[in-house]
This record gives C-alpha cells, structure tokens and sequence, in this order.
C-alpha cells in the first residue's frame, strides 16, 4: 500500500486517477450474495453481503450515479483504503467497482450497533467508557491528521462499537473527508458538531450568493466536533444547535471560553456545563476554543483521562430550568441526543 507522506495529501489526487483506470463494470448480484440491508443514508445504502466465490462477509456501501459524483466517490474510496490500516479506522477490501446504477466500495464488516444508538438520552454512558471511546478516536484523528486530511463528519453515527462497552471502536464514512487547506466557500444547514467558523458558511435559507470569504479546511474542524461528541456522550444532550451568535447557549459558553482569566468553578460557568469538574471544563475550554487557531489538537485529550470528569453528585439544573433561566429567549433548543431529527 502506497503511504501517504506528511505534507503531501496532493498524492490523493494520483490514487484518485489511478482508480478511475482500473475501476471495473460489473453488477452487485454477479458476484455478491445480499444478505440485508444495515445502513441507510443521503449517500445511498450499506449492504450486508458475502463474497459468492469465497464467502468473505462484508460491508457493501452502495452509492446511486443519479446523486453521487464519480469525483466523489473515487476520493472517500481512496482516502478510506489508504487510511484503513490503523486500528481504529473501519478497514477496507480494496473493492471497488460500478454497477449500471451505482458506485460501489467493500469495507470491513463491523457487528455491533454506533455510538449514537448506545447513548442513554439525559444520562449519556459511563465515564469509563467514554475515556476508553475517546482514547481510540483520539488516535485515529491524530493519524488522519498526520496525512493532511480532515475527516469533517466526527459524530457518534460515525463511531462504530465492537463491544458494547466502548472497549473497541472503529472510526467510519469519509464521505467528506477532505484534503487540509481544500477551500469551502458555502454550506447548507448547520449540525450541533459545526465548529462556528463553519456555521459562519452557512447559506440563510432562500439566499443563492455567497457572501462569506472561502474557509480553509483544517484539522480544528475536527477538534471542535470531538469536543462536542463528548459532551453528548457523558450527558446525553447536545450541548446547542448551532454554533452561531443567535444560539444563546453557544454564546454563553463562547463568552465564558472568552474570558481573560477563565474561571473553573462551579458559579461561574454556564448552567448546561456545571456537571463537569474544573479539569474537565478546562479540556473543553482547549477543545472547544471559539478561536479556531487557539483550539487544541485531539491529542491534548490524554492530559485529562485521567482526572474525573463529572462531579460525582451534580447539582445539574434540568432542562426546564435551564430554559427558564432566560425567561425572554425564544424557546430554546436543547432536546437531548435521542430527539434530534437530523443527526
């Protein structure tokens, strides 16, 4: 397998042509047994299938020429073989080929359910096991980053279980996955994992011209999606909707981040975040720095685990008196994680 080099993700652009050439025609039924589906999505499907000659169980992802980009599909195919060999990245069989009416990639077959499906809503999952999750994404970043990539889709779908208590993770979907330094210049709608100079990029809806200079695709994105991930995992809340000025809970914890001498204890920091320990704030005040180029990388994470993260007997406000401790907001979003309809 050819390697990456650190500064050198441009080689993605070759691996991209080279694939093109040699990407074969053949139809899925010829030469895989379906046996269901698992996984849905805007990007197409993910199949269940065994190899009709070997009998090899695998993971088809199954992408629909009407709504996918060959460009699209030959750069997630090729970022994903070439990084699959880490531990803790989804790995792949080095599968791909086109159908009639689709483009398709063999991955490796993961049994267990994501993250997100474990998430018990307003409670979250054992401290423990987050650590455990948030060692192995931690490494599996830190590698993705050292190629000059940028994952930009981390969130707890994305995060698949082989146990079910976080022993073994694997990192998937480099759907946009990107090279560091690609430029955007707009997206459309905002997730909870947006890192707010991403937010910025926002299209309003209805507006067609982009007013907004290119953003540059960098590993923070990254960072700040990790830290989001891991206030819903020890919570089971999302901790806002988007990261913008408009979403007072975003704003409340940006001017506490913002603070010259950043206070730890408990009367100082917003409602939502008062369950943490001092050390704890202190991590996401690194990770979740509005600032993108003062935002820590991933890595910085390991300083922490192992100090506790939640007090141990949390005087949390619940939900209806967070709300009502703005009594002249608007009805604030702040479902938690098992009610969001878009993630």
């Amino acid at each position: 397998m050819i390697e990456l080099g650190l500064a050198d993700g441009s080689l993605i652009d070759e691996l991209m042509e080279l694939t093109a050439q040699s990407i074969g025609q053949l139809e899925i039924q010829e030469h895989f047994n379906i046996i269901k589906e698992i996984g849905r999505g805007k990007y197409g499907k993910v199949l269940l299938v065994t190899h009709r000659f070997r009998g090899t169980p695998m993971a088809l992802k199954v992408m629909p020429k009407a709504s996918t980009k060959l460009q699209g599909f030959l750069r997630e195919y090729c970022i994903s073989l070439h990084l699959s060999c880490h531990p803790c990245i989804v790995g792949l069989f080095g599968i791909a080929f086109q159908s009639n009416e689709h483009y398709c990639f063999a991955q490796e077959l993961v049994i267990g359910r994501d993250l997100f499906a474990v998430i018990q809503p307003k409670v979250g999952i054992p401290e423990t096991s987050v650590k455990r999750c948030v060692l192995q994404i931690a490494s599996a970043l830190e590698f993705i980053h050292s190629h000059c990539l940028v994952h930009r889709d981390v969130k707890p779908e994305n995060i698949l279980l082989l146990d079910t208590n976080c022993c073994q993770v694997k990192l998937a979907d480099f759907g946009l996955a990107q090279k560091r330094g690609t430029l955007i210049r707009f997206i459309t709608g905002t997730l909870p994992y947006m890192a707010p100079e991403l937010c910025t990029m926002a299209l309003p809806e209805g507006q067609k011209e982009v007013s907004s200079p290119p953003l540059s695709v960098e590993p923070s994105l990254d960072t700040w999606a990790f830290g989001v991930v891991i206030f819903c995992i020890l919570t089971g809340y999302f901790p806002w909707e988007r990261c913008l000025d408009s979403d007072d809970f975003y704003q409340e914890f940006a001017d506490w981040c913002r603070t010259e001498e950043k206070p730890y204890v408990d009367e100082n920091i917003p409602p939502l975040w008062k369950r943490f320990t001092p050390e704890a704030m202190e991590m996401f005040s690194k990770l979740l720095a509005p600032d993108a180029e003062k935002r820590s990388t991933v890595g910085e994470v390991r300083e922490f685990v192992e100090k506790d993260w939640l007090i141990k007997a949390p005087q949390t406000p619940t939900i209806e008196k967070v709300s009502n401790t703005k009594s002249s907001r608007s009805n604030p979003w702040h479902r938690e994680v098992g009610e969001h309809p878009d993630i």
